[in-house]
């Protein structure tokens, strides 16, 4: 049995900045995987309050042990989900979350309440606030 759950960046967001959602995500983190799309926007929101590049790195690589690459499977999910979720204004890196969700076959946690709008019958979306 699968036990693992991926981590969209602003649920580790959540973590790293002990925000709303932070509890839910911390028992989860033995079984976390994430993209390294998703590790990049991460690095990328920590920048914005004043984490350079390097110790963002060492900060989520402690806490996150599984970073997957992007494949193909992942950029085919990405475009056949744009039409589904466009309406909605997800971001390249939100559908790469949701790519590794679906080809892992595993719940996928986000911060983002606009998620929980989405018909996606194969996707297994958590909300964590």
């Amino acid at each position: 049995m699968n036990k693992n759950v991926v981590l969209d960046a602003s649920a580790l967001l959540a973590l790293i900045q002990e925000e709303k959602g932070a509890d839910v995500i911390r028992p989860l983190l033995r079984y976390a995987v994430m993209s390294a799309v998703n590790i990049a926007e991460t690095l990328t929101a920590l920048q914005r309050v004043h984490i350079t590049p390097q110790e963002a790195v060492v900060s989520v690589s402690d806490i996150i042990e599984t970073i997957v690459p992007f494949d193909l499977e992942q950029a085919q999910y990405v475009a056949e989900l744009q039409p589904h979720v466009q309406h909605k204004g997800l971001s390249l890196g939100d559908r790469a979350c949701i790519a590794l969700g679906l080809k892992l076959q595993v719940p996928i946690y986000t911060a983002d309440k606009i998620w929980s709008q989405l018909q996606l019958s194969k996707a297994d979306i958590k909300i964590i606030r």
